[in-house]
């Protein structure tokens, strides 16, 4: 109710609102007055739900379609064409995030009640976390970085503003209540910026049970405390916001409460994917492949590397990708033998190889790939050797996942050093001197030394503290990705071999069967397809 009253004042007056509102308003409010007097306060760790349905929520959007309303981000209303009508963002429904803060207290609060009645020295059933929003950040004066939301964030929320807050508690009665501090409604920062939501559309839009301004704060934080005495959940080093730093250090005082860490909770649910974000994870992978595939088709010597970089940008937007997932590596010839390769400034020679690693954002899911491949369109034998040698490590690598000897990420890097120090022996570059697993692990590692593996999601290197030797199970998305990187002052190693980097990387998905799918399947890595593809454009 509290939601309709403030959507209420927005709308003005009876005299002077349109008939669509009133008939909302009216339906809305009937609803929910039967279910209002037995919802409890927030205030009182009471299990207070938002008033407003699903269905209200797109009679909501409705109604803003026909005042030609606009809110702080796209909807289904404004953006039919990435965002469907049961959704919040791109591929997930408002259910899901509610699902989320839900399951996200829950978790925390059964971990808490393990160790006993007294969890880090009280004796309290109610947990409290706060989490922030990224805020803004500028190149130079008034002129501002794409913004992009914090992860964890628009995980539990799907907004896209910045500078808001995310207030959780769960009582002892294990009910969750959600409320966010959001920028009010402002004309005059609407008219250099663009819409905001405010708070009286929040509340419906993200499916929480209060939203105020962000300047109520202080003062919400202080009354929840007070009636509450909660642990506190808060992740200081990660947190943007310096004045949200600043007022929980002052609540942990006041209140002679440590402010605990959360990450390791969040990362633990954003490790397994939900069918939604299986299929987000689908979606930004196959735009990536195919952008690839054309970037590698025209692909021809005399070019930058900085014209590919503009190509594959170009290519993963027009197929509705949001931007690029990181910097990419773009890198011919020896620049591929720097790991790390990003000045992307090179004119590509004839003969050279093209290493690049590049990857999409899609409804903030990203994909991660890397292709080498023959500018000329033709391998030499030297590089033809080393990229089929690497083509066969990951073919190798990837058949594990799940199998003994591939039941983890440090496994599959272990094995990746192993059978890498085994082929380069087989083709001269190891000494057959060498035959103990652990020097032949080595010499793998001195040609390709970066892991074989990360964990991939809402971020490029996601859950970042999620251990590598956490078992691998349905849900995860990992990247696989050997490599060899042979420098020109490589003095032991034939001349023909020095000055070649080759990398070869895709994504991977365990998926609800416990079926491996490489998502990254449709870009071509095939040596002969390779040179296939980049022949007929040349043609």
């Amino acid at each position: 109710m509290n939601a309709l009253r403030r959507l209420n004042r927005l709308a003005g007056s009876r005299a002077r609102r349109p008939a669509c509102i009133s008939a909302y308003l009216c339906r809305a409010q009937a609803t929910s007055s039967s279910s209002s007097s037995s919802s409890s306060s927030a205030s009182s760790g009471g299990s207070a739900k938002s008033q407003v349905s699903p269905t209200e929520v797109r009679g909501l959007a409705q109604i803003l379609r026909q005042q030609k309303g606009s809110l702080g981000q796209p909807t289904a209303v404004s953006h039919p064409h990435l965002i469907r009508p049961q959704e919040l963002v791109p591929g997930v429904e408002l259910s899901e995030f509610c699902e989320r803060r839900t399951q996200l207290m829950q978790n925390i609060r059964a971990y808490a009640s393990s160790f006993g009645e007294e969890f880090n020295g009280h004796k309290s059933g109610c947990h409290m976390l706060v989490l922030g929003a990224a805020s803004k950040k500028y190149m130079s004066g008034k002129i501002p970085y794409v913004f992009r939301q914090n992860s964890d964030f628009y995980y539990l929320t799907g907004c896209l503003e910045p500078d808001s807050v995310l207030l959780l508690t769960i009582d002892d009665g294990q009910n969750v209540c959600s409320e966010l501090f959001i920028r009010p409604k402002d004309p005059h920062a609407e008219l250099w910026d663009g819409p905001r939501t405010g708070p009286e559309l929040a509340v419906p839009l993200f499916g929480l049970t209060h939203a105020y301004p962000l300047s109520e704060l202080d003062q919400v934080l202080a009354e929840r405390t007070a009636a509450m005495k909660p642990h506190l959940w808060f992740d200081q080093k990660s947190a943007e916001l310096p004045e949200l730093v600043e007022g929980m250090r002052k609540v942990s005082e006041t209140e002679q409460r440590p402010l605990l860490p959360a990450y390791t909770f969040l990362e633990g649910m954003r490790l397994l994917k939900s069918r939604a974000e299986m299929d987000l994870m689908r979606r930004t992978c196959q735009i990536a492949s195919l952008a690839f595939n054309e970037v590698m088709a025209e692909t021809e010597p005399g070019q930058s590397e900085h014209h590919l970089f503009a190509g594959i940008d170009f290519k993963c937007r027009m197929r509705n990708a949001s931007y690029l997932a990181y910097p990419p590596v773009v890198a011919a010839g020896r620049n591929a033998t720097v790991i790390h390769y990003v000045s992307n400034s090179q004119v590509i020679q004839p003969q050279e190889l093209v290493l690049m690693d590049a990857g999409c954002e899609y409804g903030g899911y990203t994909s991660d790939i890397t292709r080498t491949w023959p500018a000329s369109a033709a391998f030499t034998d030297a590089q033809r050797t080393l990229y089929e040698m690497v083509h066969q490590v990951q073919a190798d690598i990837i058949a594990m996942v799940m199998h003994p000897g591939g039941e983890t990420l440090d496994q599959l890097f272990e094995a990746m050093c192993y059978k890498l120090g085994k082929y380069l022996q087989e083709i001269g570059l190891v000494g057959k001197s060498i035959t103990g697993y652990k020097e032949l692990a080595g010499q793998g590692y001195r040609f390709c030394p970066h892991h074989v593996s990360h964990y991939l999601g809402m971020d490029v290197h996601d859950t970042p503290h999620v251990p590598r030797n956490t078992r691998i199970v349905p849900g995860m998305v990992f990247t696989v990705e050997p490599g060899i990187y042979i420098g020109e002052d490589c003095g032991d190693v034939p001349p023909e071999f020095r000055g070649i980097g080759i990398r070869i990387e895709d994504d991977l998905l365990v998926n609800e069967q416990g079926q491996v799918e490489v998502l990254t399947a449709a870009c071509v890595k095939e040596p002969r397809e390779l040179e296939r593809l980049c022949k007929a454009d040349a043609q």
